[in-house]
């Protein structure tokens, strides 16, 4: 994930639902593309913050070891604009998650205030994609620490999430190299 749309996760129940949280600020360089007397959010970079969200609670309910996808936006409602200053609210509930993939729905809040609402559907990239690494797991790993996955996530039984032992793997041979 090259761009971070979300900042951090504030709840993550595995399979379950995820909530995470995106700052709006008017130093970010997708604020300056509407022009300094429109500082809004695109909505097209709020979906890509849903399915950011959407997409580690499909994959890590396989210990990341599936290439999850945004496959589809079935729907996608917005009944305000996001400005520079929000605090947008995701939450992403897993409805579906079968062996090729997953449908979630997902809202944006503002404060109370409903901003968005979108149905996202992902899936599982098939064998035809074997040996092709979506991210450097160490990288992928590192980006899960900075979101605090590992420190609000749960599994289903409300026991702690535990980071997978090839993510684990991946982080010691980095280090390992580069001492």
């Amino acid at each position: 994930m090259r761009w971070f749309w979300i900042d951090r996760f504030v709840k993550f129940e595995s399979g379950r639902r995820a909530v995470a949280t995106k700052n709006v600020s008017l130093v970010e360089e997708q604020m300056d593309g509407y022009g300094p007397w429109l500082p809004l959010m695109p909505s097209s970079l709020i979906i890509e913050g849903l399915a950011q969200t959407g997409g580690l609670l499909v994959g890590e309910h396989n210990a990341f070891q599936e290439r999850v996808v945004l496959a589809k936006i079935g729907k996608a409602v917005f009944h305000r604009p996001a400005l520079a200053g929000d605090t947008l609210t995701y939450t992403v509930i897993a409805e579906n998650i079968q062996s090729d993939g997953a449908i979630c729905k997902g809202t944006s809040h503002i404060g109370e205030q409903l901003h968005a609402e979108v149905d996202l559907v992902f899936a599982h990239l098939d064998d035809r994609f074997q040996g092709v690494e979506q991210f450097d797991p160490a990288d992928f790993l590192r980006m899960l620490r900075l979101f605090r996955l590992y420190e609000v996530g749960r599994t289903e039984d409300g026991e702690p999430l535990t980071i997978p032992e090839h993510l684990l793997r991946a982080e010691r041979e980095e280090y390992a190299v580069s001492d």
